[in-house]
């Protein structure tokens, strides 16, 4: 859904710094100019940013199968063919395989630019100055289309350079995915608006079926886990907010482990997550991205994560989804089948 302008020069300045043109591919962490024209930084993290030294070589059990199935190979026919753009692939998603499978995929808004720099995300950052695509609204309903989507995931770059965090486009986009897939399931993982209640509400009352905004960790390490701008209470704020609003949609967060957190402060998140009303969490191994971004301070055994889905389901959850490669929109239409969605964890360990 986006597309390369070819420049003529790959390097250009502003402002006195020199700036990588987007058709030159810009190495992580350097600055780069965008085909709307805005300076961004590759994988949102400086080059050089990063403290630590990598950590040490993945556990087996952090070994994903490459993906196969006939689900999947129909899915990336069509991605190519109509030159879609989805998280799973620009991510590197390990699980793009079981999801496309299962007919779910997950597609990122308002562009790839993030405002925030969250120092374990790789997503680019930069200020796009209010730009959108007036057309996203039809081309993410198209593609919901076109990829016979029973379920499909909504994510997006926080956009603090919009007055609303870009809520308005945001529920567009779920009603156009509704008029043109009516029985297309849609889960909404949102930036957090900058916890402005009326924003939260526009895309609650746009006709998802689940909201989902991620507290990634506990509260000691969300600054500098996460941006300034970003906070512990606020998100819990936001999904309080929605499912005040709107009682019979589900809300869902995500949490990730190995970043210095112990077993208190985990079970602490989950209590502050349930009091919100949140119905179902999601447990996952933190990966460090480039050598820019934290360093993993631990890999969680697979055992870990079966006693942590334990801990949630006792706190009160309809479901907690916990693995070593479970991500927030991992196996998502299977969030209340009350059986860890399907995965064996003990099966990883050996």
């Amino acid at each position: 859904m986006r597309a390369c302008v070819r420049y003529n020069d790959p390097m250009s300045d502003l402002k006195g710094i020199p700036v990588v043109a987007e058709v030159a591919r810009a190495r992580s962490g350097d600055k780069y100019l965008t085909t709307q024209g805005f300076t961004a930084i590759r994988d949102g993290i400086k080059r050089g940013a990063g403290s630590e030294r990598a950590s040490s070589a993945k556990p087996p059990w952090l070994k994903a199968k490459a993906p196969t199935g006939a689900g999947f190979q129909s899915v990336r026919t069509l991605v190519r063919e109509h030159r879609l753009a989805t998280v799973c692939e620009e991510a590197k998603c390990p699980n793009i395989g079981e999801c496309w499978n299962a007919g779910t995929a997950t597609i990122m808004l308002m562009g790839a630019v993030c405002t925030r720099a969250c120092r374990f995300c790789s997503v680019d950052t930069g200020n796009p100055h209010g730009w959108l695509d007036a057309d996203e609204p039809e081309n993410a309903a198209r593609t919901v289309e076109l990829m016979r989507l029973s379920y499909v995931v909504l994510t997006s770059v926080d956009r603090d350079d919009l007055a609303d965090g870009g809520a308005a486009h945001y529920a567009a986009c779920v009603r156009a995915i509704k008029r043109r897939n009516p029985h297309t399931a849609v889960e909404a993982l949102t930036p957090d608006f900058q916890g402005v209640r009326a924003d939260v509400e526009t895309v609650v009352d746009s006709g998802i079926e689940v909201f989902a905004q991620n507290i990634e960790t506990v509260r000691r390490l969300t600054h500098p886990v996460r941006d300034p701008r970003a906070g512990y209470q606020q998100t819990l704020q936001v999904l309080e907010a929605a499912k005040r609003r709107r009682p019979s949609v589900l809300t869902k967060s995500s949490l990730m482990l190995g970043l210095g957190e112990n077993d208190e402060e985990i079970d602490a998140t989950l209590a502050d997550l349930r009091a919100a009303g949140v119905d179902i969490v999601t447990l996952g191994q933190y990966l460090r991205p480039t050598v820019n971004h934290l360093a993993v301070q631990r890999f969680v055994r697979p055992e870990e994560f079966d006693r942590y889905r334990e801990l949630a389901l006792a706190r009160g959850f309809l479901e907690c989804v916990s693995g070593p490669l479970v991500r927030s929109s991992y196996r998502a239409e299977q969030a209340l089948n009350r059986n860890n969605a399907g995965l064996d964890n003990r099966r990883l360990a050996t």
